[in-house]
């Protein structure tokens, strides 16, 4: 894990402060300040001293905004390049297809709770622009629209961000192909390639956790903004949207990892698969990083017999790709701001929210507030795009203000999954390089 270096200053007790700590207090004081302009002022008086907070937030939106491209572009180019070919043979393939799926259904169960539940706030009177009743793209023009006709154009306004995971998966795939293969020039090109996306991507995550550092202010200016407006009755919605991701987090993990994939296909005792994963999901929980946690999920296959020529592969590509919780988060989200908004998805709206949190899932950097850098992407092919001074930002930027507990769930989620689906898939192969030790799986 990185070291924390303390900063001197005027402004390190805010620095050297918890990042967790000072967004929970930008969402209190958000939530205290607004209701009290609320309940002091009205009319001209209110609006003339909204107008001086809201840029505050306006500002969080839009560096969110202005990292989205490189984030999605460095981190997916970086994570199909570190795929060798070679690898995906008979296990590699598998484990690769089993991630795509789960997402899949992880994102499905996300929205199912959103549904159940039904979270959400009226945030009607604060809408200053945007339309969010008309419908998103048909599920066709979404999937045509996967490539690009001009990737420099679909990286600038409004970015077509379906063609960028496109064409970025494509690129990093041929800089694993031509890494394997072909002359030593060509292979020494794809590896200076290769370094120069890593050190680019490296240095975006650097610049995200910059822009984290101020979202405890973003989180204070829009979040005092809708309790002014909106009174403390918002409340009530936040509290459903936390509900919403832990019954659905409880429920995937019951279900789904320990009934059906652990017990049912892999055959394996419950409660010692717990004992064997339960430190590598508390540290998930706690560090809200899939990188930081790799070394414990690695330490913890080894403990519960997963064959290392599987682990060393599977486990550092899970922490890339496979983020069941973070999907969980975005059906439920989305469920939660399009409601919010006023806008119905329809069953078209769900099959593109379905495909594109999939993919999102595939692209979250495994650092704090990964998924909800993705989640703008899915609002933004969804039709609901969070731009400054919508609905849509102040419905986001509450989700922000909460996202530090929904992080830690879909976190802890996120690491465990690699363990689940890499036990079940191996636990009936004979092949001795990939096979499942049971006999130390049985000492735990």
């Amino acid at each position: 894990m990185e070291k924390v270096q303390k900063m001197g200053g005027p402004f390190g007790w805010y620095f050297n402060t918890s990042l967790l700590i000072r967004i929970l207090v930008g969402l209190f004081l958000g939530a205290i300040v607004g209701s009290i302009l609320g309940t002091a002022l009205e009319g001209a008086a209110l609006a003339s001293v909204l107008n001086v907070i809201r840029p505050f937030g306006d500002a969080f939106i839009r560096l969110l905004w202005m990292i989205m491209v490189p984030v999605i572009a460095s981190t997916l180019i970086v994570g199909a390049a570190s795929v060798a070919p070679k690898q995906l043979g008979k296990i590699g393939s598998r484990v690769l297809l089993i991630y795509i799926f789960t997402s899949f259904i992880a994102v499905g169960t996300g929205l199912a709770m959103g549904f159940v539940f039904r979270p959400s706030v009226e945030l009607g009177l604060i809408a200053t622009a945007g339309d969010y009743t008309r419908a998103a793209p048909a599920l066709a023009t979404v999937l045509l629209n996967i490539i690009p006709q001009n990737i420099v154009t679909a990286s600038m306004h409004s970015p077509n961000l379906l063609g960028i995971i496109f064409f970025t998966l494509c690129f990093g795939t041929a800089i694993a192909m031509i890494r394997e293969s072909g002359s030593d020039k060509a292979r020494n090109a794809a590896e200076t390639v290769f370094n120069f996306f890593d050190g680019v991507a490296e240095i975006i995550i650097k610049v995200v956790k910059g822009i984290m550092q101020y979202a405890p202010i973003g989180v204070f200016s829009l979040l005092c903004v809708v309790f002014a407006t909106q009174g403390p009755q918002v409340v009530g919605g936040l509290v459903m949207v936390i509900v919403t991701c832990f019954t659905a987090y409880i429920l995937y993990v019951v279900i789904w990892y320990l009934l059906i994939c652990v017990k049912t296909i892999g055959g394996l005792s419950i409660p010692k698969f717990i004992r064997g994963v339960k430190e590598a999901f508390v540290t998930g929980f706690v560090t809200r990083s899939s990188m930081a946690t790799l070394p414990v999920t690695m330490e913890c296959a080894d403990k519960i017999g997963l064959n290392k020529n599987v682990y060393s592969f599977a486990v550092p590509l899970g922490a890339t790709i496979n983020m069941d919780g973070t999907a969980i988060y975005q059906g439920a989200a989305v469920v939660f701001i399009a409601t919010s908004v006023g806008h119905v998805l329809t069953p078209m709206d769900i099959g593109t929210v379905l495909i594109m949190a999939t993919l999102a899932t595939i692209g979250t950097a495994g650092v704090p507030g990964g998924g909800m850098l993705m989640l703008l992407m899915v609002l933004s092919q969804l039709g609901l795009p969070a731009e400054a001074g919508t609905a849509v930002a102040y419905a986001y930027m509450m989700i922000v203000g909460i996202d530090a507990f929904l992080d830690m769930g879909r976190t802890g989620i996120n690491v465990t999954g690699d363990l689940v689906y890499l036990s079940a898939l191996t636990r009936r192969m004979k092949d001795e390089g990939s096979k499942f030790d049971i006999d130390k799986f049985n000492q735990l």
